[in-house]
């Protein structure tokens, strides 16, 4: 089945989330460099984001939820790849584990996209699969007709192959270069280092 729809995952995929990460830290009141360490135990573990404020000994705050992406974030990339797809005729959405402030950021950047989800609003969480079926409803497609970019193997790659989707592998961010350094997962139709040959890619 022809692909009809291309689904994107936020962080790292289209957002580089080091200052994010910064400012979590400067609200923390805990020097940036713990928190990434922190941040890579969690990744070499297996476990979620979530889990390093138990590393680091603290609760997480509720205005953490309000924390954004600041503007300039987005990698240079992925407007042009969001853009280029739209105007090939692609649906194109985002949707990843991010809360709904994260969520109102994504509308707020007037990103060029159909459809903006995020697992607060859905009440559901990759790598659920419930999360890769809420994707085909909202476009009401079957999942063979989606493609779902992300960086991570867990949450990205595994799930949504799982699900039917094709599944692509962006290399850049901590969680991708720890979990799969070189080659390609093994559920993933290809790999890549950026957004800029995608589109190529998929009209291949």
């Amino acid at each position: 089945m022809a692909l009809k729809a291309v689904f994107f995952d936020v962080g790292e995929t289209l957002v580089n989330e080091q200052g994010y990460w910064g400012r979590v830290a400067r609200l923390l009141g805990i020097p940036p460099h713990v928190v990434f360490a922190a941040l890579g135990v969690t990744i070499a573990r297996g476990e979620s984001h979530k889990r390093v404020y138990d590393l680091l000994g603290v609760e997480r705050p509720d205005a953490v939820d309000a924390v954004v992406y600041g503007r300039g974030e987005l990698y240079h990339d992925a407007i042009p790849c969001l853009a280029r797809l739209h105007a090939d005729g692609y649906t194109v959405g985002v949707a990843g584990n991010q809360t709904e402030a994260m969520e109102r950021w994504a509308r707020d950047e007037s990103l060029p996209v159909d459809v903006i989800g995020s697992s607060a609003s859905w009440g559901i969480e990759k790598p659920s699969p419930a999360f890769f079926a809420r994707i085909a409803a909202e476009l009401a497609l079957p999942p063979e007709a989606i493609a779902y970019v992300g960086d991570r193997v867990d949450n990205d790659v595994n799930p949504a192959a799982a699900a039917g989707m094709t599944a692509i592998f962006i290399r850049r961010g901590p969680w991708a270069w720890i979990q799969c350094p070189v080659g390609t997962p093994a559920a993933a139709a290809f790999a890549i280092s950026d957004l800029t040959t995608l589109p190529e890619l998929l009209r291949a």
